[in-house]
């Protein structure tokens, strides 16, 4: 399976994928999957917002146990982000079924559609579309970079748009979730322990920046008559630095659009998207707060207007403590540790039960083509997740 998938979406000059919600890869990556499903006899089926679902047994009955994750990527990602929760989910029901364990309840596997949201810059759409957490207004207003909507590229690819919205009946009939995925940290390097279970996700949102100044000429404009955006901005970078390890806290601008982007062109418009996280709510808003007041300071210094936009946030998640102490149980008492990454189990901890399953990642690197993890963690998070599934759904 890995062998298979690995070469989808690959980009050789960096070494990392570039699997887009909606694109070519993307397709692509759910043929992969529906094949998967399909050459282990299982009940194959896409939902309403795009998500692919495997069934063992009976989808309509109710108190299922599922598992998965996604296979996009953001851009230039590594292998492991998403995809080894797919493949291990299959690998662990071929296990089962290899140690002729019989299923009381349904169990399944889904594959998330757009859950890095490198496309349309909303994380985990199909998970916030299926739980409500996103309106269909909401997921309409979405667009690209090159301006095409999330309907208008779910059309494209031969999805019906008209159909997105929340599930509840889908949700109703899930009696818990459970995704593996590859640690974004290197707490359980620290251990001897290959997996670990997820205690809780860090709040995280993303605000976008927009700083407004003046276009000019580069070789005759005064620096004391220019209205430069470009060290707002910069000025700002290092504030949010400064301020998120003051708080120990996390904040990154990561993306950055100038216009009208010359060399010789003093810009008017610098737009960075900040992504910040924190231990509390309390805390993620008070690093935000401190890094917008940087930014206008600065602005005002530079005669350049800033304007800061929401874009999206998720609030701290606690993931179900007697599903999370069963699964610590069920493995013998390994690590419960927390993450700062987004995931599609935090979205839907809201509406199901929800746990999470990390496999040892030895480098701590993800969203980067160095992400890894060995062969041998990776087996025994196959392992791991098959015990799981068996204490849940087979007993």
């Amino acid at each position: 399976m890995w062998r298979d998938l690995a070469p989808i979406g690959r980009n050789t000059t960096t070494n990392g994928y570039r699997r887009y919600a909606w694109t070519e890869a993307d397709a692509d990556c759910r043929a992969w999957f529906k094949e998967q499903a399909q050459n282990r006899g299982l009940t194959y089926e896409v939902d309403r917002n795009g998500n692919q679902w495997a069934w063992l047994g009976d989808p309509e009955a109710g108190d299922a146990i599922v598992t998965g994750s996604h296979l996009d990527s953001v851009p230039d990602g590594g292998a492991f982000d998403g995809p080894l929760g797919v493949v291990s989910s299959f690998a662990a029901l071929d296990e089962l079924r290899a140690r002729g364990a019989h299923p009381a309840k349904p169990l399944a596997i889904v594959n998330f559609g757009d859950e890095e949201g490198a496309r349309f810059g909303l994380a985990c759409v199909g998970s916030r579309l299926t739980s409500g957490q996103l309106s269909v207004a909401q997921a309409h207003e979405l667009r690209d970079a090159d301006g095409l909507s999330l309907p208008r590229a779910m059309e494209r690819a031969g999805y019906d748009p008209d159909a997105i919205g929340p599930d509840p009946e889908r949700l109703a009939r899930i009696g818990a979730f459970v995704e593996l995925h590859i640690e974004q940290g290197r707490a359980l390097d620290a251990t001897e322990n290959p997996v670990g279970v997820a205690s809780a996700i860090w709040p995280h949102g993303r605000w976008r920046f927009d700083f407004h100044g003046e276009a000019n000429h580069a070789g005759t404009t005064r620096i004391e008559d220019r209205r430069d955006p470009m060290l707002t901005y910069a000025n700002t970078v290092l504030a949010a630095r400064k301020k998120a390890k003051l708080a120990g806290a996390l904040a990154t601008f990561g993306k950055v659009s100038v216009e009208p982007n010359g060399v010789n062109a003093i810009a008017s418009l610098v737009r960075g998207w900040l992504d910040s996280r924190a231990a509390d709510e309390e805390t993620l808003a008070a690093v935000v707060r401190e890094i917008e007041r940087a930014a206008v300071e600065r602005g005002q210094r530079d005669g350049v207007d800033v304007r800061v936009t929401r874009e999206s946030f998720t609030p701290v998640v606690e993931f179900a403590h007697d599903l999370r102490d069963q699964l610590s149980g069920l493995l013998g008492g390994v690590p419960i540790l927390p993450t700062g990454a987004g995931h599609d189990a935090g979205i839907l901890s809201a509406s199901v039960p929800t746990a999470m399953l990390f496999v040892r990642n030895p480098t701590g690197v993800s969203h980067s083509p160095a992400e890894t993890a060995g062969e041998d963690d990776c087996l025994a998070g196959v392992a791991a997740l098959a015990e799981v599934l068996e204490g849940l759904a087979c007993h």
